[in-house]
């Protein structure tokens, strides 16, 4: 399952997606995810899927790479849809003893449902087709303005990249680690809830050793080169906009008001 977990990775290959500039990605998850919250109807999220799979063609990510995420957020997903099916009051469809399913609580339950797995896949895409460094660019240029707030603009778009950065690296040592204690007799998949979670601290020490001395050396190295933040740093490849990325602005803007008049007028 640690295998499976997409986000935070890069895959590398050359794609319409991959060319456009960082900025145009990141205002595009986030006007995606914006759009999921607006509509809470059968047509917007149809509309929603179908610019989510547009960008998945476009990315040239094989859709089996990208979906394969999903299986790390099962557990999630199904206590988000069962709280909502069963805790939310309406109109009941049926009850056992004391927990009634309602009209309401199935729809919220799907659209919950809905909402996570498009979240997740737009967030994927979006880390798959661009790469840390980019990233880190293109957040401190989207909050350069707020420099005048005096707000660590540099060091915050920094960390966003470092802990995205993180996220492969730790999945694959919990691997590790994993394999490691299964070695020596370790189980991880019987006995109870509360049993498994017991089994887990023999994986947690290590884990988060690993993760203090990891970021340790990461500090160690940033120092021996001298690193002093966002001030006098030049990049070797500044972000500059082409026609495609003013392209990709319009459609973004075009979809955003599809999605707002689709949830005013249904």
């Amino acid at each position: 399952m640690l295998r499976d977990i997409t986000l935070g990775q890069y895959y590398q290959t050359d794609s319409r997606l991959h060319r456009l500039d960082p900025r145009v990605k990141i205002v595009a998850t986030l006007v995606y995810i914006v759009s999921l919250f607006v509509v809470d109807n059968f047509i917007g999220y149809l509309i929603a899927a179908a610019f989510l799979l547009a960008a998945i063609i476009l990315s040239c990510v094989p859709p089996k790479f990208i979906f394969k995420g999903m299986k790390a957020i099962y557990f999630l997903l199904l206590i988000t849809m069962v709280f909502n099916l069963f805790l939310t009051p309406g109109e009941p469809i049926f009850s056992v003893w004391k927990i009634s399913v309602t009209k309401e609580g199935l729809k919220i339950a799907i659209m919950m449902g809905v909402r996570l797995v498009f979240l997740i896949t737009g967030s994927s895409i979006m880390t798959l087709t661009t790469t840390p460094n980019q990233l880190t660019d293109g957040l401190e240029s989207l909050m350069k303005p707020l420099k005048k707030l005096h707000v660590p603009v540099h060091e915050i778009s920094m960390m966003m990249s470092i802990a995205l950065r993180f996220i492969p690296i730790l999945m694959e040592e919990t691997d590790k680690i994993m394999k490691a204690q299964m070695a020596r007799g370790a189980d991880f998949e019987k006995g109870s809830l509360v049993q498994r979670g017991k089994s887990l601290i023999p994986l947690l020490v290590p884990l988060f050793i690993s993760a203090f001395r990891r970021a340790n050396d990461l500090a160690m190295a940033m120092e021996a080169r001298c690193y002093r933040g966002g001030e006098g740093r030049t990049k070797m490849k500044p972000l500059v906009y082409k026609a495609s990325d003013f392209t990709a602005y319009l459609v973004i803007v075009i979809y955003l008001a599809v999605m707002i008049t689709i949830g005013i007028v249904f």
